[in-house]
C-alpha cells in the first residue's frame, strides 16, 4: 500500500501530536516501518498499555492506521499513514487558539529533537569511522533579513528534497538524520 507523502493537522491533530510520546511512536512507524503496541513500548520504555492508548490517539486523527495485512489475529499491528507532518504558523494571530496548540507542538518536537540527538552522542564512539566523520553538531549564527532567511531554508529543503537516496537493501546505507532548526537568536529581538 502507498502512503501518502505528508499531512497537515487540523488543531484537535496539533494537540494529539503536542505530546512526545505520540511524536516518537509515529517516527519510528514511518522509519522502521509497522509495529505492535508491545513492540513499540520497548523502544519508547513504556508499557504497551499506555503505548496503545497513545497509538489509538494517533489512528483517530489519521496518522497512523492499522496494518491488516500482518499479524494473527491476537496481534495488532500499526503503520504511519502519510510519510511527513507539515506545520507552519504563517497567517496564525498570536490570540488565535491554534497558535498556542502550535507552540505545544514544536514543544515536544524539540523534546524529540533533543531526545534523538542525545542518542546519537551516546553511541557516536561504537560507530563504524565513516559515519562518526559524516556527524555533526554545529550552528551558523547569520546576520540576515527575513526574506533571506525564507531563501535560505527554502534552499535547504530543496537540496535535501531533491538529493538522491540510497535503497533499503544497499548494504552501506542507513538511515541518516537531519535535523534543521532555524530561528531569530533568542534574545535578539524583543
Amino acid at each position: 500500500m502507498e502512503i501518502t507523502p505528508s499531512i497537515t493537522p487540523d488543531a484537535a491533530g496539533l494537540k494529539v501530536l503536542a505530546h512526545p510520546v505520540r511524536l516518537e511512536a509515529l517516527g519510528m512507524l514511518r522509519v522502521e516501518g509497522p509495529a505492535t503496541a508491545t513492540m513499540l513500548a520497548q523502544r519508547l520504555g513504556l508499557n504497551s498499555g499506555a503505548t496503545s492508548y497513545h497509538l489509538r490517539q494517533l489512528a483517530q486523527h489519521g496518522f497512523i492506521e492499522e496494518d491488516t495485512e500482518r499479524g494473527n489475529g491476537r496481534e495488532r499491528w500499526w503503520r504511519a499513514s502519510h510519510r511527513a507532518t507539515r506545520t507552519s504558523a504563517e497567517g496564525l494571530a498570536p490570540d488565535d487558539p491554534v497558535h498556542d496548540l502550535y507552540g505545544s507542538y514544536l514543544h515536544a518536537v524539540a523534546d524529540v529533537y533533543d531526545g534523538k540527538v542525545r542518542r546519537a552522542l551516546d553511541e557516536q564512539s561504537s560507530l563504524p569511522q565513516a559515519w562518526q566523520d559524516v556527524s555533526m553538531i554545529s550552528d551558523w549564527v547569520l546576520q540576515v533579513r527575513p526574506e533571506q532567511a525564507r531563501a535560505l531554508l527554502e534552499r535547504l529543503v530543496e537540496e535535501i528534497q531533491d538529493f538522491p537516496e540510497t535503497t533499503d537493501d544497499d548494504p552501506e546505507g542507513a538511515a541518516y538524520c537531519l535535523q534543521v532548526q532555524a530561528f531569530p537568536l533568542p534574545g535578539r529581538l524583543s
